[in-house]
């Protein structure tokens, strides 16, 4: 038995199906989890010693790679001042001015502990705001584990074929109302019908956890014209996007300005920070200058903001977006081609440094054409690219991502390991 094997197996008997979250416990490809010791740069080293070069990146946080000498150094000296304090800290109010600078739709910002809570508090701060109590939200896409938004929900629920979660009451399922993502008809009709009663309409600008799916043209701009005209909060969920695709998120590529922004992942450098922030007048409601109450005894930690920091301050090097797009683009692209090759309908998706691929003809518009992909080509291939030392998202329904510490080296590995992979699976 493997290192992996028996940690599984072990973990099993004390934690729900082995895992703290449930796309780790591979149930959409199956075979056992890799329990990871390591990880240096693009690669990862599992229980038994093997080294993978990984594009889960910790599902986006790490954005120049594991272990990066400038975010450990500044996790470090975190640590020597202290792991918390429950009061405020004057990195708080420099995580804070950097968010605020690099988006301009963030006049106000509160930071929080992951995204879920970022979604669940500018969900409830876009009710308490506009008096109103529905939810407009797209199939497949997905915003944390909040009652009101595991409606349709994609990414670990898409995977176990649970779209809808067991314990979310259904008076509050009734409060959200779904539509197909990039269908710009059906958002017409949900504000025709419920206008008045829509409070918020959330959204991944580009979706990330049905796999990795474009807006239509115009379609956020639509978005934005509905909920201007009709008092409704426009909530852009970045929490995957944010600083992963460009330095000021899909809001800066495609000119739009939501209301209310949720962001995290890379805003944490590998450590639990999240935020919510936007309009001054809509961030005032919350408690203490509002009735809006959120609170977190370890919001703004100080460690994991330096990290953070640290992550952003790396970023924001000139020509930074413009490698990590080029390199994202080779390897997916690269993988693709192999893939056709081989007579597997495959295409790819890159923007900054996040990817999808697709074992269909061309790329899903929505969560239907997702499902049309060929999920069991995908699950072989993902074996055969696992046994060839290249870790990819363990679902079909799942973006992936690339790093600043993936080089010419990894990516021409990567794609001699598509090469055999495909090879293999066609056999």
């Amino acid at each position: 038995m493997s290192r992996n094997e028996e940690l599984f197996e072990r973990s099993r008997k004390l934690i729900p199906g082995g895992v703290n979250s449930p796309v780790r416990a591979f149930g959409g490809v199956g075979g056992v989890p890799r329990f990871f010791q390591r990880g240096e740069g693009a690669r990862v080293f599992d229980a038994d010693g093997q080294a993978y070069i990984d594009y889960v990146c910790s599902w986006g946080p790490l954005l120049h790679g594991h272990a990066h000498p400038d975010v450990l150094k500044a996790v470090h000296a975190a640590v020597d001042r202290g792991l918390s304090f429950g009061a405020p800290t004057g990195l708080e109010l420099e995580m804070a001015e950097t968010l605020c600078a690099l988006m301009p739709s963030l006049e106000q910002v509160r930071l929080v502990s992951s995204g879920t809570e970022a979604t669940m508090s500018a969900i409830r701060l876009a009710r308490g705001f506009t008096g109103r109590s529905r939810i407009l939200k797209f199939d497949g896409c997905y915003h944390g584990h909040g009652d009101a938004l595991l409606v349709k929900a994609g990414s670990g629920a898409l995977t176990f074929g649970q779209p809808s979660s067991g314990g979310v009451p259904p008076e509050v399922a009734a409060l959200t109302s779904v539509v197909d993502y990039n269908d710009e008809a059906a958002v017409r009709r949900a504000f025709a019908d419920y206008g008045n009663e829509i409070a918020a309409v959330i959204v991944e600008p580009i979706a990330g956890n049905m796999n990795f799916v474009l807006p239509a043209a115009g379609f956020l701009q639509t978005l934005r014209e509905l909920c201007t005209q009709h008092g409704a909060v426009l909530i852009f969920d970045e929490v995957m996007t944010g600083f992963r695709v460009a330095l000021g998120g899909v809001q800066a590529l495609y000119g739009i300005r939501p209301d209310l922004t949720t962001l995290g992942k890379v805003i944490g450098g590998g450590l639990p920070v999240a935020a919510f922030g936007g309009r001054r007048d809509i961030m005032g409601r919350l408690a203490p200058m509002g009735p809006v109450y959120q609170a977190g005894t370890l919001s703004g930690n100080p460690v994991a903001v330096s990290a953070g920091l640290a992550n952003l301050r790396l970023a924001r090097q000139d020509g930074f977006y413009d490698m990590l797009g080029e390199r994202t683009r080779e390897v997916t692209e690269g993988i693709a081609l192999r893939g056709q090759a081989a007579g597997f309908p495959v295409c790819a998706l890159s923007v900054g440094g996040m990817f999808g691929l697709f074992f269909r003809p061309a790329p899903p518009r929505n969560l239907a054409e997702v499902m049309e992909c060929d999920r069991d080509t995908f699950n072989r291939f993902f074996h055969a690219m696992l046994d060839e030392g290249v870790y990819l998202a363990p679902s079909a329904y799942e973006a992936g991502f690339v790093s600043g510490a993936h080089g010419s080296v990894e990516i021409q590995q990567t794609l001699a390991a598509a090469e055999r992979a495909f090879a293999r699976i066609k056999a």
